[in-house]
């Protein structure tokens, strides 16, 4: 693929590669939020709600997509609530010119309540299941959750990134956070797989939950599905984790040892993020979606937001009882 970005990407090509395998749009597809990939619902004319995804270019391999699906779909037939990949002559991922892309059904659905503690005991549930099935066996391409990923390399895009004003005060602050990070991040616990990402707007509401956006699925420890669920201060923190935990335990055992490892993970999404910013703001839906990443408001913030996390890196984890 020459590209890294979505040039190719026309409407033409659009519509020409979901024709090539008998879907034809009945309405106009409507973006969603989504930039890593370009995301796209639609109705057919089959009278069928869709949702297109195409894929980065040289983002991810096609066994590393195609990781993603078989998990997606292993956790749908265990009857866990997962958006799933739709199948076209035996095949999921699809291609069409130099595009990649995947067609699954559109569900509709509320927002999940992060502070509703009974929906949160029924995610807990649904995580624990899936973390059950994760378990079975690794995944052979997909990279497990690093150090070197999501601390080191960003660090070094940054380097290259920050205006020249704020490198010493930035990286005065990132550099102990990176330092506290690989003082406490040694996972001792097996990587199981995990959706990655699962944060509050990839869960949806449906008479229960409803995971969608494996696309960041990796290895890692089974507490990075669940920490980002947590928010307020730490005494609603306790509650919220304690009672993920409740339903969690039902079908799998969190060592409690993990919990040590959520304020790290924390402060390495934190890093990783604004690396990710970094490196894909020659995609103009970049620039147009996230206009005040480049001005110095944002990183005085951010290294206000990195001098809160390096304190909470020092307090003591989360403790509980689990039951």
């Amino acid at each position: 693929m020459a590209n890294f970005d979505f040039s190719n990407l026309t409407p033409d090509c659009q519509l020409d590669a979901l024709e090539s395998v008998g879907i034809f749009p009945e309405t106009g597809l409507l973006a969603l939020n989504s930039y890593e990939n370009r995301v796209y619902q639609f109705q057919a004319s089959d009278r069928v709600r869709y949702v297109v995804k195409f894929y980065r270019p040289q983002r991810w391999s096609d066994a590393q997509i195609l990781e993603d699906h078989q998990f997606s779909l292993e956790l749908q037939e265990a009857d866990i609530p997962v958006v799933a990949p739709l199948s076209f002559h035996g095949q999921t991922l699809l291609s069409w010119q130099d595009m990649r892309f995947a067609l699954f059904p559109s569900v509709g659905g509320r927002q999940f309540e992060v502070d509703n503690l009974d929906q949160l005991a029924h995610v807990g549930q649904y995580l624990g299941r899936a973390h059950q099935i994760g378990a079975k066996y690794p995944f052979v391409a997909r990279p497990t959750i690093s150090i070197d990923e999501f601390v080191t390399q960003p660090l070094g895009v940054l380097r290259t990134w920050l205006p020249e004003n704020l490198q010493e005060a930035f990286f005065a602050i990132a550099d102990q956070v990176s330092a506290q990070i690989i003082a406490q991040y040694q996972p001792h616990t097996q990587a199981i797989r995990l959706h990655g990402d699962c944060h509050p707007g990839n869960i949806l509401w449906r008479d229960g939950p409803q995971l969608v956006d494996l696309d960041d699925a990796r290895m890692g420890p089974a507490i990075q599905d669940l920490w980002m669920l947590l928010n307020g201060d730490r005494a609603e923190q306790q509650i919220q984790l304690e009672t993920l935990l409740e339903g969690y335990d039902s079908f799998a055992s969190l060592s409690v040892q993990e919990l040590k490892f959520i304020e790290p993970l924390r402060a390495m999404r934190m890093i990783h993020y604004m690396g990710w910013l970094a490196r894909r703001w020659q995609d103009g839906a970049f620039r147009r979606a996230f206009p005040w990443f480049n001005s110095q408001q944002y990183w005085q913030n951010q290294i206000l937001a990195l001098k809160e996390q390096l304190s909470a890196l020092y307090e003591p984890p989360l403790s509980l009882v689990l039951y």
